[in-house]
């Protein structure tokens, strides 16, 4: 697969994402749902993000990058996407039970940190 097919397969699963994600915020009520219908509000929200963050991180990339091969740029871009994505639904689901304050948050973005630096220079010894 290049990176053209790549793009337009992400782009395609990211507006499906999205339209699936609009449509479980629009018919399932939070008060009298279950455990089935946080997952998959947090699920296609996650993967909606990482889609989203992806095409957004790989095109500033590309634009500002020219001189780097494309495919270098999709797993930095994927890795990166995730961990912000996650980073996002994390935060939402400690708001959601209360529990979001700044010491929580700044623990979150200190895991991600510290695993972007582990996977930094776990590149760079291979």
């Amino acid at each position: 697969m290049n990176i053209k097919q790549l793009l337009i397969v992400v782009s395609g699963a990211t507006l499906l994402f999205w339209m699936i994600w609009v449509l479980i915020v629009s018919q399932i009520n939070p008060y009298e749902t279950d455990f089935f219908g946080f997952l998959l509000f947090y699920l296609t929200l996650l993967f909606s993000l990482l889609g989203t963050f992806f095409l957004a991180s790989f095109a500033f990339r590309k634009a500002f990058n020219k001189f780097s091969m494309e495919y270098n740029i999709v797993g930095t871009s994927f890795r990166q996407s995730f961990f912000f994505a996650l980073l996002v639904i994390c935060l939402l689901m400690l708001q959601g039970v209360k529990m979001l304050n700044l010491l929580n948050t700044l623990l979150l973005i200190a895991v991600i940190v510290v695993l972007e630096f582990f996977f930094l220079s776990y590149k760079k010894r291979i």
